[in-house]
């Protein structure tokens, strides 16, 4: 088996921050109301700043395959060019079109030529299922390198005009309609760009990341539909937009992101804990000769929680070795991770011999991430 290392990091983020203030004269409010929660939700997920790949009218600027290619494409120069690459694995929640896959997409504007391709199906899982896939594929020794990407375009799935439909019918039974919860409470947590990593067989330049070992785990068997789009609860049960008739796909806002926040609430933290806490074990190593913990973390309302949560298990974590950025990031899915460890690998933070983890949970149905890295 081979030894792999991420040797270049890249992300990008589309047009200029957006501040809290500023978030319905891009996304809209629907009815012509301003949302009854956004400031409840942007108080608690303590998010200040996000992307958004729109006009202040509203269209698009950068598709998803758009923002991916760029910031592959960030990652080269003069040494090392796309053409070199043996295998492109691309992670995203929502692309472009139901199909052709987003890895495809993004292949065909980065062009060069004929290439290994992955587009792993998840939410924010998918970025590090891309990542593994990658992994993997260097550690056995069928690529000699490869590149993986996590990216969003959420922010048009947000936009009030989503809602109008949903809207209206509210208004003939309800004198001051209101969208539920579930689906308002994602147009404030959520929003867009895209980050890409380089994986090597052979250490590059003079900072590299060797990958130590990585676990993924679904608790699906165990937990109900959390996060969802495309689909609505309806007596019960889960109900696909393909069994809709496609008048009720706008009527019940089908495509509008949701969250079941109680199960959000009762699960999230408690499982991730577990799963990390477990790995940590089974790979002989705690949090004291870990450098830095990058947390992908939905809403700043969980981080006390997850440090709660660790020191309740005997893994407490000091303050200073934590990393994240989503108050001036924002929530970006799939990316979140590597908008964060690009942000760490070019802050000149690093030093030989750190070790990095890495930490993604997904809500959907409630999968995890871990990985360890170490700087040589």
């Amino acid at each position: 088996m081979n030894e792999v290392f991420i040797t270049r990091t890249s992300s990008f983020l589309p047009n200029e921050a957006v501040e809290n203030d500023n978030m319905e004269q891009i996304l809209g409010m629907v009815g012509g109301h301003p949302s009854r929660v956004r400031s409840i939700i942007l108080r608690q997920n303590g998010i200040k700043k996000r992307y958004y790949s729109l006009d202040r009218e509203g269209k698009i600027v950068y598709t998803n395959a758009e923002l991916t290619a760029i910031a592959v494409n960030k990652l080269f120069d003069q040494a090392i060019s796309f053409k070199d690459i043996d295998l492109l694995a691309c992670g995203t929640s929502l692309p472009d079109q139901l199909f052709p896959s987003h890895a495809v997409m993004t292949h065909g504007l980065l062009g060069n030529k004929p290439i290994d391709l992955l587009s792993p199906s998840g939410v924010c899982c998918a970025g590090m299922h891309a990542f593994k896939h990658a992994y993997l594929s260097v550690l056995s020794g069928m690529s000699q390198n490869a590149v993986s990407t996590g990216s969003e375009l959420v922010s048009p799935v947000l936009r009030a005009d989503n809602f109008e439909e949903e809207y209206k019918m509210l208004s003939l039974v309800e004198e001051k309609p209101i969208i539920a919860f579930e689906k308002d409470f994602l147009r404030w947590m959520l929003s867009d760009g895209a980050g890409a990593f380089l994986f090597e067989n052979r250490c590059r330049g003079d900072l590299s990341l060797r990958i130590d070992w990585l676990e993924s785990i679904s608790y699906a068997n165990e937990l109900e539909v959390c996060m969802y789009a495309g689909a609505i609860f309806e007596n019960e049960r889960f109900k696909s937009w393909k069994e809709a008739d496609p008048l009720e796909w706008g009527r019940e806002s089908y495509f509008a992101v949701k969250q079941d926040t109680r199960l959000l609430g009762a699960h999230v933290i408690e499982k991730g804990v577990d799963f990390v806490c477990e790995n940590l074990c089974k790979h002989d190593i705690g949090f004291n000769e870990i450098d830095y913990v990058l947390p992908h973390i939905s809403s700043m309302y969980f981080f006390d929680k997850l440090k709660k949560g660790f020191e309740m298990k005997g893994y407490p974590v000091a303050d200073g070795q934590w990393f994240l950025n989503l108050p001036y990031v924002g929530n970006v899915g799939s990316a979140s991770i590597y908008l964060m460890l690009d942000e760490l690998f070019h802050s000149g933070k690093l030093k030989q011999g750190h070790r990095v983890l890495l930490i993604v949970p997904e809500s959907s149905r409630f999968s995890y991430s871990v990985a360890l890295l170490t700087v040589v």
